[in-house]
């Protein structure tokens, strides 16, 4: 059956005739861009092609990119905003989210996590410490986001060894590039949750001139425990602040910014709820960060150079892991992150760029279970990026060479040196069809807890050893699109295969230690393989509204090469999606079937499959050329079904959220 699903929304992604009257979609413009005619909070999600995505050189829009990208953005962005960003980009084929309970979801690209996949603000490092363990959230803020950009497959080239799998970065705007059009604009949101009582609200202001702008934003969450089929999931709640101030000079020039943010979240965790009658209290966890960002741009600094664009991040990073009221472990990340990207003037037709990013991190966890020793880990790599057309040929290549070092505290220090190398190739032999080829060879350092994890985490009731001996990583990965573009259909399918030499991976090993199972890092040769396919039919533009059906699917089957099956790798997924708008309203309703995930590791549970259903209703009940503001109601699993992530650590005891409203007000001006 499954197979059978899949199947069909492949086919359903390649082109059929549908007979509509095409009426271009509206776009929606962020703060950053140039001002569009309001025609509501905010409209319908640009064509990818009008999309420009700010995490890969030269300023290209969507798709001109040989890389494989999803970008969300206006009301699709809206309409997915959760309160973590692995659930904010869970609707994106191909893209998952881990669960640890509503406070913690990361990013799962094609099966890859963690260490693989990096989470990025505005070009740079999250700097928290998410990838260390399932349970630990990414110190950033959706609500917050211009636009979120997924780069799937392999990202070393541009980011890093961090980014084998796949980049999530996250525009926040808070340094600005551009004045706001009349010289004010911002947003603003207020909604109430039922599956967990609670309210979220947020609010965004930009304000300068052709010469300064200023920037500032804020949000604050309360969220109570979530309701789950039967019962309410003890110890799940959710307490976020998040805010930031920043300012930029701007000329003809370029620009040059700096701002500070701050980030704190308290979450319960729902797998060690407590036993009030055995006096066993509650663990949670107390987050703090700080982060300090300076980013600008040159145009045109020098002869050859056409613009010059740097960042530099320092985030100081705190979480302390409580058991009640006793401060258990604490777990501290100070670090420093730099970027210089130059873009060259034509050279034989060839684009490019070439930079070289930086960054030093110090990593500590204290206390009982410091199940990771203090470690310094430093790095820097260069890399460079070209691409030239042949007619309807696009050539696009890449490299990069890392220098890698991480110094445990009394332990001995590890180098690596990993090396990368892209090629991708893009032939648009008609209007409507272009074939696109990627080629990669990434390589990864192994991550602290890879290397030095020892001792107990109660957060995640583990027990995780490490292993120091462990050797880089390599990913050899073949990706082959098709993509089609007309006015009555929007569609694209892949199909790619990874291998991985010396893949390092979390295995249960079936003992027990100190109360708690015990989870090796290993390394083994693994294979990856999976397909993904998306299609947007305009079934009707008339006097009635645009009417759109959107179907969608993926798959992905992760297995040692010796025999065996990976742990927590994602399920199959079909979905459908029927949405409706016209100047005034909005609506959809769509279903996401989760396939059962069988292909369980050893000591590992199957998960059943499931169905999601969502419900969308929006009234833009106010409308001027300054301001917008919309009223809506969002449904979700809205048959209250069990579901279970195969993804997530803790899936047997926290399920996903059951039946859910959101009633809310947004506000664009």
């Amino acid at each position: 059956m499954k197979k059978a699903l899949l199947a069909a929304c492949i086919a359903a992604a390649l082109p059929m005739p549908v007979f509509a009257d095409e009426v271009p979609a509206p776009t929606a413009g962020s703060d950053q861009t140039p001002p569009k005619k309001k025609t509501g909070a905010s409209e319908p999600a640009t064509r990818l092609n009008e999309v420009v995505v700010t995490a890969v050189p030269l300023g290209q829009a969507a798709d001109q990119l040989v890389t494989p990208v999803s970008v969300l953005n206006g009301a699709a962005l809206d309409d997915a905003r959760s309160g973590t960003i692995g659930q904010t980009v869970a609707g994106v084929p191909g893209v998952q989210t881990t669960s640890f309970g509503q406070g913690v979801g990361r990013p799962v690209i094609r099966g890859l996590d963690a260490s693989r996949v990096a989470v990025l603000a505005d070009g740079l490092g999250s700097a928290d410490v998410s990838n260390v363990s399932q349970d630990h959230a990414v110190a950033v803020e959706p609500f917050l986001a211009d636009q979120v950009e997924i780069l799937k497959g392999p990202s070393t080239l541009l980011y890093g060894s961090g980014a084998i799998g796949g980049v999530v970065n996250i525009v926040d705007g808070r340094i600005p590039q551009v004045a706001p059009a009349n010289g004010l604009s911002g947003r603003t949101q207020l909604q109430y949750d039922s599956v967990s009582g609670g309210g979220t609200g947020m609010f965004r202001v930009d304000a300068g001139n052709d010469g300064f702008a200023l920037h500032a934003d804020g949000l604050k969450r309360h969220d109570g425990d979530y309701d789950i089929p039967g019962r309410t999931l003890p110890n799940s709640y959710v307490r976020s602040d998040s805010g930031a101030l920043g300012g930029s000079l701007l000329g003809d020039w370029g620009y040059l910014g700096l701002s500070v943010s701050r980030y704190l979240d308290t979450y319960g965790n729902p797998a060690e709820p407590g036993d009030p009658a055995e006096g066993v209290p509650p663990v949670y966890i107390d987050l703090a960060q700080t982060r300090y960002d300076l980013k600008g741009a040159l145009k045109a600094p020098f002869a050859g150079i056409d613009k010059a664009e740097f960042s530099f991040g320092h985030t100081d990073y705190q979480h302390t892991e409580f058991e009640g009221d006793e401060p258990g472990t604490v777990f501290t990340n100070k670090a420093n992150e730099g970027r210089l990207v130059l873009t060259h003037a034509p050279l034989g037709g060839w684009l490019g760029a070439f930079g070289v990013q930086a960054f030093h991190r110090d990593f500590a966890a204290v206390g009982e279970e410091s199940f990771v020793p203090p470690t310094s880990t430093k790095g820097i790599g260069l890399f460079v990026t070209e691409q030239k057309e042949f007619g309807p040929l696009k050539v696009e290549l890449g490299a990069r060479g890392d220098r890698q070092s991480s110094t445990p505290e009394d332990g001995p220090k590890r180098d690596f040196h990993p090396y990368s190398l892209s090629a991708g190739l893009a032939w648009r032999f008609d209007e409507a069809w272009h074939l696109t080829l990627n080629l990669d060879r990434a390589q990864r350092a192994p991550a602290e807890e890879e290397l030095f994890a020892h001792g107990p985490h109660a957060a995640s009731a583990t027990f995780e050893i490490g292993d120091a001996n462990l050797r880089k990583e390599t990913a050899n990965q073949a990706e082959l699109g098709l993509h089609y573009h007309s006015e009555l259909v929007d569609a694209k399918v892949a199909a790619y295969y990874n291998r991985y030499d010396d893949f390092i991976y979390l295995a249960g090993t079936g003992e027990i230690e100190d109360d708690f199972p015990v989870r090796q890092w290993s390394q083994a040769n693994a294979k990856f393989r999976g397909g993904e396919a998306e299609a947007t039919f305009h079934v009707a533009r008339n006097a009635s509204g645009h009417y759109d059906l959107r179907v969608w699917g993926d798959t992905v089957r992760a297995t040692l090469a010796g025999g065996g099956n990976l742990p927590r790798i994602p399920a199959g997924r079909f979905g459908t999606e029927l949405s409706w708008h016209n100047d005034f309203w909005r609506a959809s309703l769509g279903a996401t079937h989760y396939f059962r995930q069988d292909k369980a590791a050893e000591f590992e549970t199957p998960t059943a499959g499931f169905t999601l259903v969502s419900a969308r209703l929006a009234w833009s009940f106010y409308n001027t050329d300054r301001s917008s503001w919309e009223a809506f109601v969002d449904g979700s699993n809205l048959a209250n079904q069990t579901a279970r992530l195969s993804t997530s650590l803790i899936k047997d005891q926290a399920p996903l959220p059951g039946r859910s409203f959101s009633i809310g007000v947004r506000g664009l001006f």
